[in-house]
């Protein structure tokens, strides 16, 4: 697979190629939070590029928040997994990018994603069958919403992972304060109870998330928890 982008494009384009996505998208803040994470993750900490989504040692991203994606295509079209000008049929009968995510559809998608509580325990298992297969380098990033966290799919998946210590497991929390049941600070230390290494920080600050992000972390998984400005709570869980 061959680069589909004709220019370099930096962080500064991001909102630009967010803007060609128009229509109707009722999850515009579930977007806009994760942008400076995926941008950062993608720019300078996973080991995948448009060549590598078949390879094997690919480090596997998972996009369990797939509500309002605007933020992960544009990064995606921004790092040549797809056309930039795909963003602008976002959203229309026949575009491949959709309201949520499809693997099949949009490349170096790992999952189909949007409902809530998925993506966690899909990850686990993804670095359960690494294992399995002696592939002890790829690691593996699941990006969640902190409303997720509501799920109790979730809360059986992150117990789990700690005692089964899958260090190639990589939780991405974005905590925009729209969770019901959760406390402030409840997420990190929910992950720490379960024996997993936790990093809380700024999720506009590009320097601490990389420094959180490539924390090391022998024996344990990781979980990144990335506060970023509330939201709204008049809308859905995001």
């Amino acid at each position: 697979m061959t680069t589909t982008t004709e220019r370099t494009y930096a962080y500064a384009d991001l909102p630009r190629l967010m803007g060609r996505m128009t229509g109707d998208e009722k999850h515009g803040p579930a977007a806009t939070s994760t942008l400076d994470a995926l941008w950062v993750l993608y720019d300078r900490v996973l080991r995948v590029t448009p060549e590598r989504v078949d390879d094997p040692a690919r480090d596997r991203f998972l996009l369990s928040k797939g509500h309002g994606p605007m933020a992960y295509y544009a990064v995606l079209a921004a790092k040549g997994f797809l056309p930039v000008d795909w963003l602008d049929g976002f959203g229309s009968y026949d575009s491949p990018l959709g309201h949520h995510p499809d693997r099949v559809l949009v490349p170096g998608a790992e999952i189909g994603s949007g409902s809530l509580g998925h993506g966690l325990p899909l990850a686990v298992g993804t670095a359960l069958g690494l294992r399995a297969q002696g592939l002890t380098d790829p690691k593996v990033w699941v990006l969640v919403g902190d409303a997720e966290m509501d799920e109790g799919s979730n809360h059986e998946a992150l117990a789990y992972a700690g005692p089964a210590g899958l260090e190639q497991l990589h939780t991405l929390v974005i905590d925009n304060a729209s969770a019901s049941y959760s406390r402030p600070g409840g997420i990190a230390t929910r992950f720490e109870a379960a024996g997993w290494s936790a990093s809380t920080v700024d999720g506009r600050d590009h320097a601490a998330l990389y420094e959180a992000f490539t924390a090391p972390h022998p024996g344990r998984p990781h979980v990144v928890v990335a506060r970023v400005e509330p939201k709204d709570h008049a809308g859905e869980p995001e």
